[in-house]
């Protein structure tokens, strides 16, 4: 490109999963927040092994809410291109009231989960990924190194919105696995329950990663070329 030539930003078109994110985002939101809007124990899908568990659960759910819509904002090609500047306050949103916090109380509630060590230890994982990859791309962006900065922003994105492909692989899992009650588990309805939260944690997150490497990859595959 020489220096006269302007580059333009691609029509929304060329942009077919801007709406489908949003979408996905606004249904799963719908979806999973109310049992917890009355703040009522009672109506939590998860049970509570301590009393401490509940309050945080729902400090990390509130949290990762504010992380999941302004992080659907944050790749929005149209916001960052017309309007850096709300680009760059939804960004700090992001990182501060949404993942940062998000994720530290995810990792307090992983270490209690009651779903077993395998998911306990898959939890943990993601949400030490998730602080890691968040810090790390404010980091880029004050230093102004924007290609470091959008790279490790994928890595947050894809750790964040993995709890979308956490509930499809559940259901997944649970046809895979149930017919093996008698025999892979022994008639045990609390191994089978650990087996498929354990690794369903792992697909939900671990996968989303691997395709935002992917991706990454690619991209500098196409430069090189």
């Amino acid at each position: 490109m020489t220096t006269t030539e302007v580059r333009r930003p691609k029509p929304w078109v060329r942009r077919p999963w801007v709406f489908p994110l949003g979408l996905l985002v606004t249904a799963f939101l719908v979806f999973s927040l109310p049992p917890y809007l009355g703040l009522d124990p009672a109506q939590s899908r998860i049970p509570a092994p301590t009393g401490w568990y509940y309050p945080v659960l729902v400090t990390h759910i509130g949290f990762a809410t504010v992380a999941m819509v302004t992080c659907a904002l944050q790749i929005w090609p149209w916001l960052r291109q017309k309007h850096p500047a709300v680009h760059r306050r939804t960004g700090r949103v992001y990182v501060f009231a949404g993942a940062i916090p998000a994720s530290i109380a995810g990792f307090a509630i992983a270490l209690a989960a009651p779903f077993g060590p395998v998911g306990a230890v898959s939890n943990v994982l993601l949400a030490i990924l998730w602080f890691g990859c968040t810090v790390q791309g404010y980091r880029m962006a004050r230093a102004r190194r924007f290609g470091d900065h959008r790279r490790w922003m994928i890595r947050s994105f894809a750790l964040c919105m993995s709890i979308i492909s956490n509930r499809i692989w559940g259901v997944i899992w649970v046809m895979v696995l149930t017919p093996q009650l008698d025999t892979t588990f022994g008639g045990s309805e609390v191994a089978l329950g650990q087996a498929i939260a354990g690794i369903t944690t792992w697909t939900g997150w671990v996968l989303p990663l691997l395709a935002a490497e992917w991706w990454l990859g690619r991209g500098r595959r196409r430069a090189a070329a």
